[in-house]
């Protein structure tokens, strides 16, 4: 290579932003650890051109979960949170973690820098929920408040029922077990996320503190076919919804940044 073009080349390197060149497209966030399995998808999936408000309405809101593509477009809330994006905008703040396990006992406060740095990490099958931090849900809206307003929610609402946003960053092998509270729905930034989900009489088997990739290792391969789960996982530009009082568990593949919106 002519050695002027090769000094160019280096120069454009050094002076673009982290984020123009990142690899692939994850926003920085890495897929080194990646989780492959990503199971089957046995969730009906919709086309926002194929549905409307009404059809939601009675189909799925009171019934069952299901999988919107093309909601929204959330470029810039997706742009905003990549990894150099929040890391200079929010390096300094502090975060509050939460354990991962059923009940969420534990809080622990954070500079949000240092929980990228040393935290954000992959998850091993043998830890506990417990011993597990985990970012999503404790956020200060204040601090927060000028990327949230930047982000899309799903426009098909509930009747007399009110958004609130969960945002959130794991690493792969973490999420939350099963459990369970008001409908909502939840969208991938970044990364993929496995869920499962059961109706709200039937309770699914499962210790409270541990892990979701625990359960599918040890637990999920022993599932009697009729006593297996409602399961996605969902990628960028898919929007999960979840109706109210369902059971449900989160697996994420990659390190991921995701953001649900609770109706209640």
């Amino acid at each position: 290579m002519d050695q002027n073009l090769r000094a160019l080349l280096l120069l454009l390197l050094v002076l673009l932003p982290a984020s123009s060149h990142c690899s692939g497209d994850d926003g920085g966030w890495g897929l080194d650890s990646s989780i492959e399995d990503e199971g089957e998808c046995n969730i009906e999936i919709r086309d926002v051109k194929s549905i409307t408000h009404t059809e939601f309405i009675k189909e799925y809101a009171y019934a069952k979960p299901v999988i919107l593509r093309g909601l929204t477009d959330n470029t810039k809330f997706r742009f905003l949170c990549s990894k150099s994006n929040l890391v200079r905008e929010y390096g300094e703040k502090t975060v509050r973690l939460s354990t991962a396990n059923t009940h969420s006992y534990r809080k622990v406060d954070v500079r949000f820098e240092e929980f990228v740095k040393f935290l954000l990490t992959p998850q091993s099958e043998d830890t506990l929920g417990s011993d597990t931090l985990y970012f999503f849900g404790d956020n200060n809206f204040t601090e927060w408040h000028s990327l949230f307003e930047e982000y899309k929610a799903p426009p098909f609402s509930l009747p007399l029922m009110h958004p609130a946003y969960s945002f959130g960053i794991a690493g792969p092998g973490t999420g939350v077990p099963f459990h369970w509270h008001g409908p909502g729905y939840s969208e991938v930034i970044y990364g993929r996320k496995r869920w499962f989900l059961y109706p709200p009489d039937e309770a699914p088997e499962f210790h409270p503190n541990h892990t979701t990739l625990s359960w599918v290792s040890l637990s999920y391969p022993n599932l009697e076919l009729h006593q297996r789960p409602l399961e996605c996982t969902i990628r960028p530009g898919e929007v999960l919804f979840f109706p109210d009082r369902w059971w449900h568990a989160t697996l994420n593949l990659d390190t991921s940044v995701f953001i649900s919106t609770f109706l209640g």
